[in-house]
């Protein structure tokens, strides 16, 4: 009798614990499809490393809007391009805060604070987007194309040197990582890193906010989700060790700006603007937030669709697309001025649109960093609480054949006088009031940057076969739970179309850009 006594109070205390570390922060939503799970891990163990590629399948089941448990967190996952169009845009007045996630926000933003993009909605966050959109408006933009100058001239010239001009196949990736960061850097503190590709202070930077957009990713840190894993020191000691390292660079920047304005040497930018103006209503905290995204926006997106963009063109099919495009950008330009009016208008359709299809085909942030409602939402019959997170697969949704024709097929001409480019063309910047403040920007560096590339070089396929560039959009990713996607190294050719006149194109952008 004592066993049976001692056996049911066992159970009993197992069968409260499991139910304690089984529950939900947002209780189970009627009428919306919910995933069958598993206790304390719930849909994790299913998810696994490819939470995009996993989702996409199973909302061919269970309908294009699903919940799932990740942990103790209940998920509104949306999969196709109409349900995040209701969600995301229709309504975008109740999707506008971000939930606070253990590893990234307690952990790694203990000591910078939290970029913009990562925020909760607060006062205090409407103020930091309301200047970042300030500084990354069209006209804002339209002044910083003399940066852009110089840092594609500055990518292309060592590319076309370390490839001896197309005799050495080349791994484009640094380049391209380069050129987004001291863009970044330049807009934000002023100055830029003026090195090689090989400089310490730029590979420091890259690697360390590589590694802590992991942390920021959905599927990385299942710490976030399971908080008994908290208790083990480990999980938290590697993501200490990056901050740490972050705050070494951000520190040296923040200081020597301030420096060069007590000095009165600082050049125009951003931060210094704030810093000087004294009407600004940006506390300190708040101006290392701006800081922050800065410095990582401009390596979270604008590399990878460079990097992918380049990959696909030393295609066979991106041949095609290369001679079609060379041809367009001649037609706009028969005196051969693409070079230097590329910074001033958009004007080859075919450019803007392959851009676009680039930034649709290589969505390189597959899962859009999460929302979290602020009032109850409708959808179909399902009323969604206040207070529920939610994750837009903006892979899925881009790849979705209710909206695309034939999605899995890189086609430039989706966006040509097509209907498929109306509206919202893709999800790569996210969508609604919380989507990315800075594409306005990030597509008049991809647009400059293809059109000098296109007009400078033939791109060739390597002549080693293990060089070969990956083409599908997940299988790319070096680091399948990445937030964003950090792409698997390949090389290939860099040929000059024109060596005397991409010679005298790049002269002119040193000139015209000495002493940025």
């Amino acid at each position: 009798m004592a066993y049976q006594t001692t056996g049911i109070a066992i159970l009993t205390i197992i069968f409260f614990v499991v139910k304690y570390l089984n529950r939900t922060d947002t209780p189970k939503i009627k009428n919306l499809p919910e995933i069958p799970g598993v206790p304390l891990f719930g849909n994790l163990l299913q998810f696994g490393s490819t939470h995009a590629r996993v989702a996409g399948q199973l909302a061919k089941k269970y309908g294009p809007v699903f919940q799932v448990r990740l942990g103790n967190r209940r998920i509104v996952f949306a999969n196709s391009f109409d349900s995040v169009r209701h969600l995301w845009i229709t309504n975008q007045s109740a999707l506008i805060s971000r939930p606070t996630l253990h590893t990234f926000h307690n952990v790694v933003s203990s000591s910078q604070g939290f970029t913009i993009g990562t925020s909760p909605w607060d006062e205090s966050c409407k103020q930091r987007r309301k200047a970042a959109a300030t500084a990354l408006n069209r006209p804002a933009v339209q002044s910083y194309m003399p940066i852009i100058d110089l840092e594609s001239n500055v990518s292309i010239k060592e590319l076309l040197e370390d490839s001896e001009n197309g005799k050495k196949d080349i791994d484009p990736i640094a380049y391209f990582q380069r050129f987004a960061l001291n863009t970044s850097l330049t807009l934000n503190y002023g100055s830029r890193i003026d090195g090689k590709i090989d400089d310490a202070l730029l590979k420091e930077i890259c690697d360390v906010e590589r590694a802590i957009s992991n942390f920021r990713s959905t599927s990385n840190n299942w710490q976030d989700y399971i908080p008994l894993l908290r208790l083990f020191p480990g999980t938290n000691t590697e993501a200490k060790e990056w901050r740490d390292r972050r705050d070494s660079y951000l520190t040296l920047l923040l200081s020597k700006l301030k420096k060069e304005i007590e000095e009165g040497t600082d050049k125009p930018c951003i931060t210094g603007n704030i810093l000087k103006d004294p009407e600004a209503k940006l506390n300190e905290n708040e101006i290392k937030s701006i800081c922050l995204t800065m410095v990582s926006a401009g390596l979270d997106t604008i590399p990878g669709n460079l990097i992918m963009g380049i990959a696909y063109l030393s295609s066979p099919h991106g041949q095609e697309i290369q001679k079609r495009a060379y041809e367009e950008i001649m037609k706009v330009y028969p005196d051969g001025n693409a070079w230097t009016q590329c910074l001033v208008e958009e004007k080859v359709p075919y450019v803007t649109a392959f851009v676009r299809e680039v930034l649709r085909f290589f969505t390189v942030i597959p899962i859009s960093l999460p929302r979290t409602s602020i009032k109850d939402i409708t959808y179909g019959d399902a009323v969604i609480p206040a207070g529920t997170t939610f994750y837009m697969n903006a892979w899925a949704a881009d790849f979705d054949t209710s909206h695309f024709k034939d999605p899995h097929t890189f086609s430039v001409e989706r966006y040509l006088d097509n209907p498929e480019g109306a509206g919202t063309p893709h999800y790569a910047y996210g969508a609604g009031s919380r989507m990315c403040a800075g594409s306005h920007l990030a597509n008049r560096e991809l647009y400059t940057a293809f059109v000098r590339l296109i007009t400078a070089f033939h791109i060739d396929a390597p002549r080693a076969p293990q060089d070969l560039p990956i083409l599908d959009a997940l299988d790319c990713n070096s680091i399948p739970t990445s937030l964003t996607t950090d792409p698997k190294p390949f090389k290939c050719g860099f040929r000059a179309r024109n060596l005397e006149a991409l010679q005298r194109w790049m002269r002119e952008s040193e000139e015209r850009t000495r002493g940025l």
